[in-house]
């Protein structure tokens, strides 16, 4: 037998199969304890391939075995030559491995190699798995929740053409990437879990000017997931108010453009710094609960309390807020969600006083209700919107206010609600069709300004509708093409109306 060959051939067949399963583990490790068995396993099938091999090139080879068995055949009787012909064709050994076969055997070793490499990447990045949502998140910021343990990378993109039409004042046509986004999450353990989105606003970093772009962290989050029903959330946290604050990803809202109403009477996107419950009471009723930095209403103006916000940037927080939200889906009506949110703080931030020196406590509430229904093709959304601030009165003589045109007064009560429908026309068109393409129209009422303080009169350029028509293309799940059109309607003066193209996409 040649014992080199032997092994060659040993060697060869046992470095497939390493490879082999390496491939076929790819699929199965989930998590780094896994990752590391199937190296330990494979390294030790190297070393003692290794160790045979060196075993099998010390032993010397017998060069002149062939030699001798001639000199006993010329010696032999003529039957025991054949005899001694048939033992030494079958015990001679056979030359040793060509150098073309140690190529192959290292060329193998690298093959194993570049697997083991890959089977290292996909653990550090998991596969694509289908995107799906989870505790009210976006899809694509949903993914870290999918992931057996390590990094998770998602995102989102939109850009759009907006076209000025009618009477245009000041407004001008633009072009804009309005945002990309990154979201990183990391699973440290099955029940600690970090999240974060990272945007950046108009493709720059606007050159100290924030209308022309920034970098900004939308939520940072630390998930402490205890069980099904109490969990623990703390970190820069996204307010759960609202149908697109949470989820404002351009594929899961009708138009180019989030509705006016969750921009103003709930101001999306909105983060603060704070502490909170999550989960699910039952499998149909979930709630979510934080105690947050309190709004700064030196920032409210006569369009909203938007500028209150701490977005995380050294947010005020001598006055604290806090935030609950319900939502429900009934078995009896398969896609319809029922919910409603909450918002109480007091907004003074001690940095508001009345003329006898006292701090005035700006007492803000804002309440929601929403109903989502998905039934087949049909889209359909209804939120309505309801906000209260003490002190108004304070707050508009701060920013000069007119008492008479009611020019920056800043509004005791606002309100706003807004309904949309979409259906998705292909499967009419094309049965099982992947694609989507859905026309919608979408109609809003808000007024920042329901109601002036004591002294003040309300300005009516702030009482508004908007009526929207449009067309939502997806030639897949993670990409949407979007056409609209909006009409501004305002109870006293002119707003320009515009045309909209643009595009979306998550991953």
């Amino acid at each position: 037998m040649n014992y080199p060959n032997f092994v060659s051939k040993s060697f060869g067949l046992v470095a497939l199969t390493a490879v082999s399963l390496s491939a076929n583990a790819l699929d199965k490790p989930q998590t780094m304890e896994d990752m590391w068995k199937i190296i330990q396993a494979q390294q030790q099938q190297l070393n003692a391939m290794q160790a045979r091999l060196e075993k099998a090139e010390s032993k010397p080879v017998v060069a002149s075995a062939q030699q001798s068995t001639q000199t006993a055949d010329a010696k032999a009787p003529q039957d025991t030559k054949v005899s001694s012909t048939l033992a030494s064709n079958s015990q001679s050994p056979e030359p040793q491995a060509p150098n073309n076969q140690v190529k192959k055997l290292e060329r193998k070793t690298d093959i194993l190699s570049q697997e083991v490499e890959k089977l290292r990447t996909n653990l550090a990045i998991p596969e694509e798995k289908q995107l799906k949502s989870a505790y009210g998140l976006g899809p694509a910021a949903s993914k870290v929740y999918q992931v057996g343990k390590g990094l998770s990378i998602g995102g989102y993109g939109e850009g759009f053409y907006q076209n000025i039409v009618g009477d245009k004042g000041t407004e001008k046509s633009k072009a804009d990437m309005e945002r990309m986004v990154l979201y990183v999450g990391y699973k440290f353990t099955d029940s600690i879990i970090m999240n974060s989105e990272l945007e950046f606003e108009h493709g720059s970093t606007g050159e100290g000017d924030e209308k022309k772009g920034e970098v900004s962290a939308e939520f940072v989050s630390l998930d402490f997931l205890l069980n099904p029903k109490v969990n623990v959330r703390t970190g820069l946290l996204l307010m759960p108010m609202g149908m697109i604050n949470r989820m404002h990803e351009p594929l899961f809202y009708f138009g180019n453009h989030r509705p006016v109403v969750e921009q103003t009477i709930i101001p999306s996107t909105w983060r603060e710094m704070g502490v909170g419950l999550f989960g699910a009471i039952t499998p149909n009723l979930t709630y979510t609960t934080y105690a947050v930095n309190g709004l700064n209403a030196s920032g409210f103006s006569s369009d909203g309390i938007k500028e209150g916000r701490g977005g995380g940037s050294e947010a005020l927080a001598q006055d604290l807020g806090y935030v609950a939200r319900v939502d429900y889906t009934p078995d009896a009506l398969p896609g319809l969600t029922i919910g409603g949110s909450g918002y109480v703080s007091n907004s003074g931030q001690d940095s508001l006083t009345y003329n006898n020196g006292k701090k005035a406590d700006v007492l803000t509430q804002i309440y929601e209700s929403h109903l989502q229904w998905k039934y087949y093709g049909l889209e359909f959304r209804a939120l309505g919107s309801w906000g209260m601030i003490n002190n108004a009165d304070l707050l508009s003589a701060n920013a000069s206010a007119n008492p008479i045109t009611g020019e920056n007064v800043i509004g005791s009560q606002n309100y706003g609600w807004y309904t949309e429908a979409g259906y998705d026309v292909l499967p009419l068109m094309f049965k099982d069709t992947p694609q989507y393409l859905a026309p919608f129209v979408r109609y809003e009422k808000l007024n920042t300004l329901a109601k002036a303080p004591l002294g003040y009169s309300a300005d009516p350029t702030k009482d508004q509708e908007v009526f929207q028509v449009g067309l939502q293309y997806k030639p897949i799940p993670q990409v949407v093409l979007k056409a609209d059109y909006r009409n501004f309607v305002a109870k006293q003066g002119t707003m320009p109306d515009d045309f909209n193209l643009g595009f979306g996409f998550i991953f």
